[in-house]
């Protein structure tokens, strides 16, 4: 298959070791286990597919063999897979610091939708294309790093949430009750050129410079999302997915 230098593409984020799903997750990777007869992150690449994602990144560490074992190339599902191993888990922005070759084709600063491997969702990726590209022309003229958070309401588990979302842009505090972050998001490569491969980092400093920096947006989504955390939670999503409806 040819892919074009231009066509979007997504990073899975898969390198945690999923402590509370244990003992599941003492034999395979969070993300590889299956609800509905089918792995959290297959679900989550064929959302990608479907959207025009024709390349797709993803990071591992805790058991990182069988994720080209199970997923292969990525053929497929129409998409080209690369793989970028971590002897640690190097957390979201060490993940995608660490994984910079593979986003940025030929060298050249990209922007790419970055999601979590073991959420599940009905939100339709092809809704990013739009502001993607912009951030491609913002990065063209030299405009400064951008994020674009999808946020959801909170969870019962997460009540407090994490940023404020009014009238499309982020805030850390407002006049209105803050949301959760829904682990999908549009990152701008060039934020990460300041930290070496190989480096820990969490992503949430990004998240509070850029937000105080006023270059944050974001969008509400309401619809199906779950982020799945313990075997009950899997068990549960399990059952629902057998339903005829799914």
């Amino acid at each position: 298959m040819n892919f074009a230098p231009e066509a979007p593409i997504a990073m899975i984020f898969a390198a945690g070791r999923g402590e509370r799903m244990r003992p599941l997750t003492d034999h395979r990777p969070k993300p590889l286990l299956e609800a509905g007869g089918k792995a959290l992150i297959v679900r989550q690449i064929e959302a990608l597919a479907r959207a025009g994602f024709s390349r797709i990144v993803i990071n591992h560490a805790w058991l990182g063999e069988q994720f080209a074992a199970v997923l292969g190339d990525g053929s497929r599902w129409g998409v080209r897979l690369s793989f970028s191993p971590e002897t640690e888990a190097l957390e979201t922005a060490g993940g995608i610091a660490h994984a910079r070759p593979l986003l940025e084709a030929g060298g050249m600063p990209r922007a790419f939708v970055g999601v979590a491997g073991d959420i599940v969702t009905d939100y339709d990726y092809r809704g990013l294309l739009p502001r993607l590209d912009q951030f491609e022309q913002q990065i063209a003229a030299g405009q400064p790093p951008r994020m674009h958070l999808i946020m959801v309401p909170n969870p019962p588990y997460h009540a407090e949430g994490d940023f404020v979302l009014d009238h499309g842009q982020l805030s850390m505090a407002g006049a209105t009750a803050r949301l959760t972050f829904g682990s999908i998001g549009i990152y701008d490569t060039r934020m990460f050129h300041g930290l070496p491969a190989g480096t820990k980092k969490a992503l949430t400093p990004y998240f509070r410079e850029t937000i105080a920096a006023g270059l944050a947006s974001g969008e509400l989504y309401e619809g199906r999302w779950e982020n799945i955390g313990t075997p009950d939670q899997l068990q549960a999503l399990d059952l629902a997915l057998r339903q005829p409806q799914y």
